[in-house]
């Protein structure tokens, strides 16, 4: 596979996880316009950049969205659930279509003509009603007329050189005329959302409907007057022609960031774990001999053998809001099918731990959130029976705390009922009456993790076939992490996790006994006391 083409793959996925919280933000928060423009330059990059590597279906659906988007960026359209939803699926295909062409190089014979329409006919049903705007500006068509022929307009050099005066004469073409001897300026996009080498070259600061108009030979820079007014463009839907992206004045965060294969990681972890146990050999060998310089010597190594580690350890290490980013959206449209309302709020999203155990994570969370939305949170008209909100709250927090990562999963629902636990569990065979009679609320509620344990009363494509919680139990135990839950009837669950910050090397503290030899890890010690002959 062509490296452009791996790259376009890379950042295209990237920015569509991106894409799903924000656009759940975004029925929160409709009017935020910058949220708009940053999912509306995501398409936009993704749409121009498959259109010059030749993915025909996959840049028409991009399109069918950019114009949608272009229309809400506007205020021209007013964000409603339903348009959430089409552009929510219309993400969904996109990775279809990225999956296609990571394992095929082409995007499919799926056209989604469907999925267009009704992305088309949303964008249509908008234009018609628009939102108020001022009397002077044009409402932007369905579908857009062929593009006037560019009135003059004296290019504006401002650092730049003359390609960017020719871009800025293009871009105006397909938007609202200037007034004559009028002076606008185009403003790249922001330094952390600019493409990197792969999308550079169809990157290009804003959609035109027409191609680049060449500027006139003796055409002469314009200095900026004080005075003056930078001129808002609107964008037509249509792709122009690809634009070289202007050099920075500086480095960004494309040229101080790199990506790295993760078995290229292992490898160099398990290499410096084999550094460290030579570095303990030398050291101790060396403390057996009298020569100042060798001891000086594995000191030196000590230190630099102990910072390598915890550089490459670092370098694994990851946020855990990679894998939290993905839960509004599966919230979202869960609550939608069960016809809740339920809003996640998350704390400590930028703990880290190991990729690898970000990697083991991601199911076990994924299942817990699912069911406190299906199981947990009640439907609406019963919390407010109860005196509730309507609206079901969800909860993630993690944080550090004796060397572990701590995770807690928390909803306000209706909690575990222990009784009706054990009701089932007896009807199940799977405890006997008189270990049931001997149990506490708190083992009752730990039921719940058994194999082939469930309390709905129906199966559904969400829950009710009595797998799941155990193996959620079992995956956390097998990465050497624990779980166990809290709950109030009528107020709701906590699941908390405690899980190692990392699978690498675990510093510790070596001990004889009986002849065994016994490893303590360094976090568990608090004091070290030497014990005398006349003591033991």
């Amino acid at each position: 596979m062509d490296e452009i083409i791996v790259e376009f793959l890379t950042e295209s996925l990237e920015g569509l996880d991106q894409l799903d919280n924000k656009f759940v933000m975004l029925e929160q928060n409709p009017d935020d316009r910058d949220t708009l423009a940053s999912i509306f330059r995501t398409v936009h990059t993704i749409k121009g950049t498959c259109g010059f590597l030749g993915f025909g279906h996959l840049e028409k659906l991009a399109h069918a969205g950019e114009n949608l988007l272009s229309l809400l960026r506007d205020g021209k359209l007013n964000f409603t659930q339903e348009i959430a939803s089409a552009l929510l699926t219309m993400l969904d295909a996109v990775r279809t279509m990225l999956g296609e062409i990571e394992r095929t190089e082409a995007d499919g014979e799926e056209s989604y003509a469907n999925l267009i329409e009704t992305l088309n006919r949303l964008k249509e049903g908008g234009s018609a009603t628009p939102a108020s705007r001022p009397e002077s500006e044009p409402a932007l068509p369905a579908s857009p007329p062929p593009a006037p022929e560019p009135a003059h307009v004296p290019p504006v050099v401002h650092e730049s050189s003359a390609a960017e005066a020719e871009n800025a004469g293009a871009s105006h073409a397909g938007s609202e005329r200037l007034p004559p001897g009028a002076v606008f300026f185009l403003e790249p996009p922001p330094a952390p959302e600019a493409p990197s080498s792969a999308s550079s070259a169809t990157q290009q600061p804003e959609p035109t409907t027409t191609p680049q108009t060449p500027v006139e030979p003796d055409a002469k820079p314009v200095a900026q007057p004080a005075t003056q007014a930078r001129t808002a463009l609107t964008p037509a839907p249509e792709r122009a022609a690809p634009i070289p992206a202007p050099a920075s004045g500086g480095p960004g965060i494309a040229e101080s960031s790199i990506r790295v294969d993760v078995p290229l990681l292992d490898k160099l972890m398990n290499l410096v774990g084999e550094l460290v146990l030579a570095r303990n050999q030398i050291v101790e060998y060396t403390l057996l001999q009298e020569n100042p310089q060798l001891i000086a010597a594995s000191q030196r190594l000590n230190l630099i053998t102990s910072e390598l580690q915890e550089g490459i350890m670092r370098t694994r290490m990851q946020p855990i809001s990679n894998i939290w980013a993905k839960f509004p959206r599966i919230v979202r449209d869960l609550a939608v099918s069960c016809g809740k309302q339920v809003h996640v709020e998350m704390e400590g999203k930028e703990t880290e731990l190991d990729k690898s155990l970000i990697e083991a994570m991601k199911d076990p969370l994924t299942h817990l959130i699912r069911n406190a939305v299906d199981h947990g949170i009640e439907l609406p008209a019963v919390r407010h029976a109860s005196g509730k909100s309507e609206e079901g709250c969800l909860l993630l927090r993690a944080y550090h705390e004796g060397g572990q990562v701590h995770i807690e999963i928390a909803d306000n629902g209706a909690g575990i009922n222990p009784i009706k636990l054990r009701n089932k569990a007896l009807e199940k065979g799977l405890i006997t009456l008189e270990r049931a009679d001997a149990m506490s609320d708190q083992d009752l509620r730990r039921l719940i993790f058994l194999a082939g344990f469930s309390t709905a009363e129906k199966i559904t494509n969400i829950s009710g076939r009595g797998v799941g919680m155990d193996v959620v139990k079992t995956n956390i135990e097998n990465i050497g992490g624990l779980i166990d839950l809290e709950s109030e009837l009528g107020q709701g669950t906590t699941f908390k996790i405690r899980i190692p910050l990392t699978l690498a090397i675990v510093p510790a503290l070596i001990v004889t006994s009986g002849g065994e030899r016994f490893a303590i890890p360094q976090v568990n010690l608090l004091e070290l006391i030497r014990v005398t002959e006349e003591q033991r």
